[in-house]
């Protein structure tokens, strides 16, 4: 008879705290609500915190007492992971060495019980699924690094779980190949009705793959939010230079205007004791000498990185650091050269 399939959970976490033996508080208290079918990265540097949050959700941690743990209407705080139905994908994989990759995807339904047929039959379809097949015979030590991380989601979503939840599971891969798994894992969760949590510390990732993005710092959370309104309007110093680039400018407001040592830049919508704005590389231009587009910004450039399809360059004269912007221009830039440029009025931060 088959198994009617899991449906994903709504996850809510109510004021957890976790405390370890002779160490300070390391995590919390947080609260957390996840909708069901949601997607959401748990997002910061080492030692944050994010690892410990998702333990807890596992069922592989125990939050401090005056926690709890919801999935959907039901009481988890105390349930180990084995009765969560939860399915989890690590950064070491975790696959059986003495399995292939058809045992290693099946591993789980034999251990549940799974009639032999019904279980070769989603075995095959999961196999299809990650276009494994030429590769299902396998060995485990015969396959790459990205071909073992196929296994490892597969095996965790052929248990149809309540919750997929990924630990750093990208992070052992070189660059190219992440980004390749990246896509496909988004494209794959856009495509499945499971509440997926994911951890990481790339920022690249964390936009890629989150219909909310929660950041954390030193065991408490700084901001939630989708991923443009994390990157757009952090709400907080630590999250702006945390996500992506940022500049820091010094000078203070005259006239609606913020003056700084390279020029003044309008600025009518920040507040008047201003004393630092932060923006994006992406938020500043260079223009014609002498044009400014009416700001009239003067720099000179003190470092140039030839990326490809862009060049970024470290421009002096803002303040005590060099600004970082990038320009898609294909001439070359000299060390020492005067540029002018030109800052968007409304990608201004004042925090």
């Amino acid at each position: 008879m088959m198994r009617a399939k899991q449906e994903p959970t709504s996850i809510l976490l109510e004021s957890c705290t976790k405390t370890f033996a002779g160490s300070a508080v390391q995590v919390g208290p947080i609260d957390i609500r996840i909708a069901a079918g949601e997607r959401v990265v748990i997002l910061g540097p080492s030692g944050c915190g994010k690892t410990t949050t998702l333990r807890m959700i596992a069922g592989l941690e125990v939050p401090d007492p005056g926690g709890r743990i919801l999935f959907g209407n039901d009481d988890v705080t105390n349930l180990p992971i084995e009765r969560r139905h939860v399915g989890m994908v690590f950064q070491n994989y975790a696959l059986f060495p003495n399995l292939d990759v058809r045992g290693n995807m099946g591993y789980g339904l034999r251990v549940r019980g799974v009639p032999k047929e019904e279980r070769a039959r989603r075995v095959d379809e999961m196999i299809t699924m990650m276009r494994l097949d030429v590769l299902a015979g396998r060995r485990i030590d015969q396959l790459s690094g990205g071909q073992k991380q196929r296994v490892a989601l597969a095996r965790a979503l052929i248990l149809e779980p309540r919750a997929l939840l990924f630990d750093e599971a990208l992070t052992a891969l070189d660059a190219q190949l992440r980004e390749t798994l990246r896509m496909e894992i988004a494209q794959l969760l856009q495509r499945l009705d499971v509440t997926a949590v994911y951890v990481t510390h790339d920022q690249a990732e964390a936009m890629s793959l989150g219909d909310r993005v929660i950041v954390m710092d030193h065991g408490r959370i700084a901001q939630i939010g989708t991923p443009r309104d994390i990157y757009h309007r952090p709400a907080t110093r630590f999250v702006a230079e945390f996500i992506g680039t940022m500049n820091c400018v010094p000078g203070e407001m005259r006239s609606g205007a913020f003056v700084c040592s390279a020029g003044a830049i309008a600025a009518p919508g920040l507040p008047a004791d201003c004393r630092e704005v932060l923006f994006r590389p992406e938020h500043a231009t260079l223009v014609p000498d002498g044009s400014g587009a009416g700001q009239g910004l003067a720099g000179t450039v003190a470092a140039t990185f030839f990326l490809g399809d862009r060049t970024r360059l470290l421009v002096g004269g803002f303040g005590p650091q060099p600004i970082i912007i990038e320009t898609s221009e294909a001439r070359e830039f000299a060390v020492g050269e005067q540029v002018a440029l030109s800052i968007q009025p409304n990608a201004l931060m004042a925090l």
